[in-house]
C-alpha cells in the first residue's frame, strides 16, 4: 500500500471535464470523477476523499454561467471545511481560477488542475497532477492559501497564473510573480503566500466585456466601436502603459460610458507612473479614470471585471477591488 500523505482536512474532487478526462484516438470526454480516482492508485492512501462529476466539458465549451456554477460549488464545498480539487480544461483554467479567487474568501484551499496530454497518450500528465493537487488540498500548509493552480509539480496563485505552453507538461507559469512553491512526493513546499482579493457576491457573469489590445498604428478605432455597445472593456496598453495620441482620446470618451480596466502587453508586465511625457503615456492613462491593474493578465482582468459587474460595483468599487494588482 502507498504511504499516506499528510492530511488535515477531507478532500473533494469536483470534476468538470477537460483533457484530464479525455481518451481515445482523437481525445474526447471519457472519464468521470470516479474513473479519475481509479486511474491514480496512490489516491487509495488518502483517507478522506470524495469525488463528484459536475460537468464533462472541454475547456473551450465552458460558458460563463457554467463557470460560475463551478465556482459556487467549489466555494460551497470549501466553506464546509473540505479541501477542493477542481479538474478542468487547461484552455480556460486560468480564467476559472480567477473566478474562484474573486468569489471565495475561506480557509480551506481550492486547487485547480488538469492535463495537457489525454489519458490515452504516452506520458499522460493527468495522474501526477491530480495526485499533487489532492496532496495540497489536504495539506496543513494550504490553510488560508485561497485558490491556486497545481500543475507540473508547481503551485501557482490563481490571480497570476497563465498558460504558457500549449501542449507540453509544464503548461502553466506565473510570468509576473513566479510560482508559490512545489509539491514534492505529496508534500507541499511554499515560499510565498498570494495576494487574495476580497470575495465578491457575484450574481451573474453574462456581461459583454471584450479585450482590446493596442498595436502598432492603433488609433483607438476598435476601442471606440466596442465602447458604444459593451458593458466594459479590458484595454491592453503597450509597454509600461502607453497608447497613441488618438487612442488616449478614445479611451477618455469610452470612460464616459463604461468602466475600462487597463493592463499591459508584455508578459512580465508593470505600469509606470510618471516617467514619460508624450501624449498617451502612462500618466495620461492613470489620469483618464481607467482602472489600472497592470499585474493582471488580460484574461484575468476580464474575469475580474466581469465579477465586479456581476457584484453590482460602480467604477470606484471596481478600482477598490482591483487595487491590489497595481503598485502602491
Amino acid at each position: 500500500m502507498a504511504e499516506a500523505i499528510p492530511q488535515t482536512r477531507p478532500v473533494r474532487i469536483v470534476a468538470v471535464g477537460g483533457t484530464i478526462a479525455m481518451s481515445g484516438d482523437r481525445a474526447v470526454p471519457a472519464l468521470d470523477a470516479e474513473a479519475l480516482l481509479h486511474a491514480v492508485p496512490q489516491l487509495a492512501a488518502v483517507e478522506q476523499l470524495a469525488a463528484e462529476t459536475l460537468l464533462e466539458l472541454p475547456g473551450p465549451h465552458l460558458s460563463l454561467r457554467q463557470a460560475l456554477d463551478v465556482a459556487n460549488r467549489a466555494r460551497e464545498a470549501a466553506d464546509s471545511g473540505e479541501g477542493v480539487v477542481v479538474t478542468t480544461g487547461t484552455d480556460t483554467m486560468e480564467e476559472l481560477a480567477v473566478l474562484c479567487a474573486m468569489t471565495y474568501g475561506g480557509e480551506a484551499p481550492i486547487v485547480l488542475t488538469g492535463a495537457n496530454r489525454p489519458a490515452s497518450s504516452a506520458g499522460a500528465d493527468g495522474p501526477a497532477n491530480l495526485l499533487d493537487a489532492v496532496s495540497l488540498a489536504g495539506s496543513p500548509a494550504a490553510a488560508g492559501l485561497g485558490v491556486v493552480v497545481v500543475f507540473g509539480g508547481e503551485i501557482h496563485a490563481a490571480m497570476s497564473v497563465q498558460k504558457v505552453d500549449s501542449t507540453g507538461p509544464a503548461a502553466f507559469g506565473s510570468p509576473v510573480a513566479g510560482p508559490l512553491g512545489r509539491i514534492v512526493e505529496g508534500r507541499a513546499w511554499l515560499h510565498a503566500r498570494p495576494i487574495r482579493p476580497a470575495p465578491l457576491a457575484v450574481a451573474r457573469l453574462e456581461y459583454r466585456v471584450p479585450i482590446v489590445t493596442a498595436t502598432l498604428g492603433d488609433e483607438g478605432d476598435v476601442l471606440a466601436e466596442l465602447a458604444a455597445s459593451r458593458d466594459g472593456i479590458v484595454l491592453v496598453a503597450l509597454g509600461a502603459g502607453h497608447l497613441s495620441a488618438s487612442a488616449i482620446g478614445e479611451l477618455r470618451t469610452a470612460l464616459q460610458r463604461i468602466p475600462v480596466v487597463v493592463t499591459c502587453r508584455p508578459e512580465r508586465r508593470s505600469m509606470l507612473f510618471d516617467t514619460y511625457g508624450f501624449e498617451g503615456a502612462e500618466r495620461d492613462l492613470r489620469e483618464s479614470g481607467a482602472v489600472c491593474a497592470p499585474f493582471l493578465s488580460p484574461q484575468a482582468a476580464r474575469i475580474a471585471l466581469l465579477c465586479c459587474l456581476g457584484a453590482g460595483l460602480d467604477r470606484a468599487g471596481v478600482a477598490r477591488a482591483l487595487a491590489p494588482w497595481d503598485a502602491d
